[in-house]
């Protein structure tokens, strides 16, 4: 079977969207783990919500939130890629910036920085509220 362009058109979208909700859901872990310790990581059992750590939790709880259901997923997306960039040089890029990130554990980081900027840029897609509010408004 070829794949022809009508395969592409009718799968990217999907494919587009089945990443956001991914990527949305697994990152609204990061705010809970932070946040509610579900699931529970030691590391954060004495985090003062009133710090950038906390932030971070609010930030990836409410984001990560955001973007899975697709609502202003632009501006969720924008303002997580920077997080995700703060927190890479901030946190691991300070172990040594000419090295991997694969090598300095801020890889996570960087890609979590360049998914949200992609989903900036693109949108949220279809199977969100940001496309369902586009369709019931025109």
């Amino acid at each position: 079977m070829a794949l022809d362009r009508t395969f592409f058109d009718t799968w990217t979208p999907r494919a587009h969207a089945l990443l956001r909700i991914v990527v949305g859901y697994l990152f609204l872990q990061h705010g809970t783990a932070k946040l509610f310790h579900i699931p529970h990581v030691a590391y954060f059992d004495n985090l003062q919500l009133f710090s950038l750590m906390g932030l971070a939790g609010v930030l990836e709880l409410v984001g990560g939130a955001l973007v899975l259901v697709g609502l202003w997923t632009r501006l969720a997306a924008f303002i997580l890629s920077g997080e995700m960039a703060v927190a890479y040089f901030m946190a691991h890029a300070s172990k040594g910036f000419v090295m991997a990130p694969s090598m300095n554990g801020g890889e996570a980081a960087v890609l979590y920085c360049f998914v949200f900027l992609f989903f900036a840029a693109a949108g949220a897609g279809i199977w969100s509220i940001d496309a369902t509010r586009r369709t019931s408004v025109a």
